[in-house]
Parts: structure tokens; sequence; C-alpha cells
């Protein structure tokens, strides 16, 4: 009887599991790229100090990479998961960079990509 127990105990752990898929090895995940960063959750556009327009977008697990142009550079983010369209505006923080990031989901290198907490959209 213990061991049916068990049995539907690891079952049921696995289950939880397989809902989300786990990011590669080597990228943080989003509650750890949190930690990294200097602001909490939502916080308002006025208090985030970088602005830019999004160029393009690539959704892979819990992220959402941002190319975003500022001025005449262009830089690349990733965020937690987020619906944004080609031309919006947003603002951001700083995060934690990680430079020739390799994402193995997505089979690509970043030259550089700042894993960012919040990224907020503005009509500015």
């Amino acid at each position: 009887m213990k061991s049916i127990s068990a049995l539907f105990a690891l079952a049921a752990l696995a289950a939880t599991f397989a809902t989300h898929a786990a990011p590669p090895p080597g990228h943080p995940s989003p509650g750890a790229a949190a930690t990294m960063m200097q602001l909490p959750k939502n916080t308002p556009a006025s208090q985030l100090p970088y602005k830019g327009k999004v160029l393009s977008t690539i959704d892979a697990n819990e992220y959402t990479y941002i190319e975003v142009a500022t001025g005449k550079d262009t830089t690349w983010l990733a965020a937690p998961k987020i619906a944004l369209k080609k031309g919006t505006v947003i603002r951001y923080e700083d995060g934690a960079m990680m430079n020739n990031f390799h994402s193995k989901l997505l089979n690509r290198t970043f030259p550089s990509v700042s894993f960012v907490n919040d990224v907020v959209v503005t009509k500015e």
C-alpha cells in the first residue's frame, strides 16, 4: 500500500514539473535572473532608466528575447515572457549582462543579452 501511495506522489510531482520546460543549462531561471536585478517586479515606467523601440522578439520557454533600438545602437534583452509588437516603445532597467550567451533552445549565440526583471510599454 505504501508503494502505491509513493507511486502516486511521484506521478503528481512529475506532472507538476512536466508543465514547464526548464531553461537550458547555463540559462538563468526567471527567479534567478530576478534576484540579480536592482528593481522589484512591476516597477512604474517612470523609475525605469532606459528606453528603446522594439525591433523584434523571440519567445523561448519563460522568456521573451527583445531586440531594442536605443538611438543608433541595438541591444538584446531577455525578460519574463511578454507580448510586444514591433515598433512598441518600452522602458527597462539594468540587468544581468551575459556576453556571448548561447541559447541551446534557440540554437543561437547572442553577442550580449541583458537579463532584466521588468519591461514596461510606454507611450513616450
